[in-house]
């Protein structure tokens, strides 16, 4: 029997290519090698405040996107987190045996509270309901980047804690993370990793950006004081750069250093962006015959929500009955 894999996003911002090569990418290479589970989630996403016009549309934007890079719903689920109302259930069943300690430790909770002048609870508890995404569909396998390292640490905490106190209940998650491309950085500013919440034109290539708009963004991209690419000196502005091409081409070292050593910036930024256009160009297409297709995105959103309802109401009865909670006969 096939391990289960499951992974997120949040419907927030403009997804982009480091949310591509990053994660997507990585989820359409393995996707047959597991059972597979991709949400979409937007219970996340409202720890701080959305226009609800623009999230319902973001939600199905995500969507679309998952499925335009290669996410095969005839083997995949793609689930709305909110339409499988278990995760917030599990989530507060997961919270009545987390301790607050561990979730003050946590640096990204501590990163956006510090941003802003009233914290909600739900930001603070976000970790738990992480938690809850990944254990309630028993999830062997998660693969995150490094920003969530600490979250999935804390859900195999949780996880451990609970069957200590309760009984073997939760598979232990464990991860998996892509050899290459797994970290890009924001053009802008290669030192910080590229966000969909980062202000500024210069910071990042959506998914959906038109060929102009990348090249721009792209021929702006900070590099360093040398004239040309010198892959012993050069700064994280050039590495970047370097590394997004290497994601897409898909080539070793030596390919690259074979090409790009000695290569002046200009030439450099103009094959990466080629590189980026000609590769987000068949993703647009398909994404807009998705949108264009009458009904086929509700329908893949409700299978989704059919097909793991009975994994994850099956959990929470697991979890119920082993806490004593009462569960109908």
């Amino acid at each position: 029997m096939k391990s289960r894999v499951l992974s997120g996003v949040q419907p927030s911002g403009n997804l982009h290519i480091g949310n591509y090569l990053g994660a997507l990418s990585n989820w359409v290479k393995i996707q047959y090698d597991y059972e597979s589970i991709f949400c979409i989630v937007d219970l996340h996403a409202i720890t701080v405040y959305q226009n609800p016009d623009e999230l319902r549309a973001k939600i199905r934007e995500l969507a679309a996107l998952f499925l335009a890079c290669g996410i095969d719903p005839k083997h995949s689920k793609i689930v709305v987190q909110s339409t499988v109302q278990a995760h917030s259930e599990l989530a507060w069943l997961l919270t009545c045996v987390t301790p607050m300690g561990w979730l003050e430790r946590m640096t990204q909770f501590k990163a956006k509270s510090a941003a802003q002048e009233s914290v909600g609870d739900g930001l603070f508890q976000y970790p738990v309901l992480m938690a809850a995404d990944i254990l309630l569909y028993q999830a062997g396998i998660v693969p995150v980047g490094e920003d969530q390292m600490q979250h999935l640490e804390l859900a195999r905490d949780i996880a451990q804690r609970f069957n200590s106190l309760y009984g073997d209940t939760f598979v232990m998650p464990a991860t998996k993370l892509p050899a290459v491309g797994a970290r890009v950085m924001g053009f802008d500013d290669p030192t910080a990793k590229m966000s969909k919440s980062a202000a500024g034109s210069g910071h990042a290539v959506a998914l959906l950006d038109p060929p102009d708009r990348i090249r721009k963004t792209i021929m702006r991209a900070t590099t360093d004081s040398n004239p040309a690419v010198d892959f012993e000196t050069m700064g994280p502005g050039v590495q970047n750069l370097l590394t997004v091409y290497q994601a897409f081409a898909e080539w070793s070292n030596d390919q690259m250093q074979a090409h790009f050593a000695g290569m002046r910036y200009g030439d450099l930024k103009k094959q990466v962006a080629e590189m980026v256009v000609s590769k987000l160009e068949p993703i647009q297409q398909r994404y807009q015959e998705i949108v264009a297709e009458p009904g086929y995105l509700d329908g893949i959103i409700r299978q989704g929500a059919e097909a793991v309802t009975p994994i994850a109401n099956s959990t929470v009865e697991l979890v119920k009955l082993r806490m004593g909670i009462y569960t109908a006969a």
